[in-house]
């Protein structure tokens, strides 16, 4: 892994966000914090037929949990809700193609929850522990 390209991919997704903003009508949206460090992320979607749309995000926070969220809303626009709901730790780091660390791994992944949290709620399911533990 190059953390140069890390750098790079991460800050510029952080200076020139993509998807940031409030959605006008969103049909589903959730919000995450993380405490330990006061990243904040909002999350909302548009979705039709199980499918969404539109997926925007507001927040602040580092260049890890900002940059992850303009990556990860990028890349699951389009994207089935159920394809969402199973979208793990595992398939983000590769996305993001680093490995923050335990101590930022709650950074890298306040978006996934916040998205996964959305997409359960619109389909009215419970939130599972393996949301609740990213």
């Amino acid at each position: 892994m190059n953390l140069d390209m890390y750098a790079e991919e991460l800050i510029y997704n952080y200076e020139h966000p993509k998807n940031k903003g409030e959605l006008g009508r969103p049909n589903a949206k959730a919000h995450e914090e993380n405490i330990s460090c006061g990243d904040k992320v909002t999350i909302y979607l548009s979705v039709e037929g199980g499918i969404v749309k539109d997926v925007r995000f507001n927040g602040s926070g580092c260049v890890i949990s900002m940059g992850t969220s303009s990556i990860l809303t990028e890349a699951l626009r389009g994207k089935s809700l159920s394809y969402i709901e199973t979208y793990g730790r595992d398939r983000l780091l590769k996305l993001i193609n680093i490995d923050p660390g335990p101590v930022r791994m709650h950074c890298a992944t306040l978006a996934l929850r916040a998205l996964r949290k959305a997409a359960l709620e619109y389909e009215h399911k419970p939130i599972d522990s393996e949301t609740r533990d990213l």
